[in-house]
């Protein structure tokens, strides 16, 4: 990892520097780049502060990270053997836990268990940025994307790992008020950007 990168901190790179564990943050965004932003942002302080840092999102992101993340100078494979960086994506992440279109809180556990296990090797501490509950929430299961957020907050309360979840606003289409303000009511701080 390129040293340099610690001197070219940035005000948004200090916040997720000092973000605590057992904190669960929401993004509502409406531009990619803002997001991508964050997601950036979020990703490099745990790698460049040597924590696990676990990464499940649709293909698109997970492209457009790493390519971020090349571009600042983070070697990607590395973290990536070392299980300090686990991408993963979305859709194939909810399919490992996923019953009748509602997560089995069993297999949810076995699933998250097992990675906070790969990137909290050697003391580390983790933390996770999730999108599976978008892609939920894209398909109509709103009530099953409040359910999964809940067993996310449960996990982030008794492993003490910071997660960042985030949500286009575009799916927010009947009742959109009611419907942001029941997602971040699931979390312990809302990101606006």
């Amino acid at each position: 990892m390129n040293t340099t990168i610690e001197q070219q901190k940035t005000g948004s790179e200090v916040f997720w520097g000092e973000i605590a564990p057992c904190e669960h943050l929401v993004q509502i965004y409406a531009d990619q780049g803002a997001f991508l932003d964050s997601l950036e942002g979020f990703v490099s302080a745990g790698l460049l502060a040597k924590e696990g840092v676990i990464v499940i999102a649709t293909r698109a992101h997970l492209i457009a990270l790493e390519q971020r993340l090349w571009t600042r100078g983070v070697d990607v494979s590395s973290a990536r053997e070392r299980d300090q960086y686990i991408p993963l994506d979305a859709t194939d992440s909810l399919s490992r836990f996923l019953v009748k279109g509602w997560p089995n809180e069993e297999l949810f556990d076995q699933f998250v268990t097992e990675l906070l296990g790969r990137a909290s090797r050697d003391g580390r501490r983790v933390r996770a940025f999730g999108e599976m509950v978008a892609v939920m929430w894209a398909r109509g299961q709103s009530g099953a994307t409040i359910q999964l957020e809940h067993l996310w907050h449960r996990f982030c309360q008794t492993k003490a790992f910071s997660l960042f979840c985030a949500y286009p606003k575009s799916g927010f289409t009947q009742d959109a008020d009611a419907s942001i303000r029941e997602i971040c009511a699931a979390h312990t701080r809302v990101l606006s950007r």
